[in-house]
């Protein structure tokens, strides 16, 4: 009976770590949920004038509109959609004596060509701080970036740290597909690690007592 003890605390434990970080991914899905349905009201709020001084925290997915000119000055981010590869473009935006920036979609690789320069548009659409960069990010060439970071493209472009996402622009400009802030494009994949955690302590009971049963029908040695 003695040589069960380890096996036995063994397939305990293992259980219970399984079951441990089944549980916590519940928890972090719970509070994903909590924290998608609060972005999601905030999206549908009614859009206010840009702040004087936004906060990356506070004014995280903030709805804004803004009126002003886009200079032409913009930064393409090599990326991919269905239709295939193609850039996201960011671009200067002057408004009431100051300069942030604006983030106007896809665009296919031949739209890299022309210089969106618009004098007169309105702007509306949600405040961003993506941080996308990460030590495996190749380092800008000029104009063609890899990743979004937003106080490095606002020193590029010499604006102030400041991402509007559009969702919405007039006048309109032809081969751009604005890619509005949506709660689906947020990755919430804490059910399945749940279910998988939950699932590899089932199969670790099985085989924890299945080995138990055949020691125990294994005579002991004298």
């Amino acid at each position: 009976m003695t040589r069960l003890i380890f096996p036995l605390l063994l397939g305990i434990i293992g259980i219970a770590v399984l079951l441990g970080l089944g549980i916590w991914q519940v928890q972090q899905l719970n509070r994903k949920e909590a924290t998608l349905a609060a972005i999601s009201d905030r999206i549908a709020d009614a859009p206010v004038g840009l702040p004087a001084q936004p906060d990356p925290q506070a004014d995280r997915y903030l709805p804004v509109t803004a009126t002003g000119a886009l200079t032409g000055q913009s930064l393409f981010i090599l990326t991919s959609r269905d239709g295939g590869p193609g850039y996201r473009v960011i671009a200067a935006f002057e408004t009431a004596g100051r300069r942030a920036m604006a983030d106007l979609g896809f665009v296919g690789l031949d739209g890299r060509e022309t210089p969106i320069a618009i004098p007169a548009v309105t702007l509306r659409g949600h405040l961003q701080w993506p941080d996308e960069a990460d030590g495996w990010t190749p380092a800008p060439e000029a104009d063609l970036w890899f990743a979004r970071d937003v106080p490095a493209m606002a020193a590029a472009l010499g604006t102030e740290p400041v991402l509007i996402i559009v969702a919405e622009m007039s006048p309109p400009v032809a081969g751009l597909t604005l890619l509005p802030i949506e709660t689906s494009d947020i990755p919430n994949d804490h059910l399945g690690y749940a279910v998988t955690w939950f699932s590899l302590a089932i199969v670790w009971a099985i085989m924890s007592g299945f080995f138990i049963f055949r020691m125990g029908r294994r005579p002991a040695k004298d």
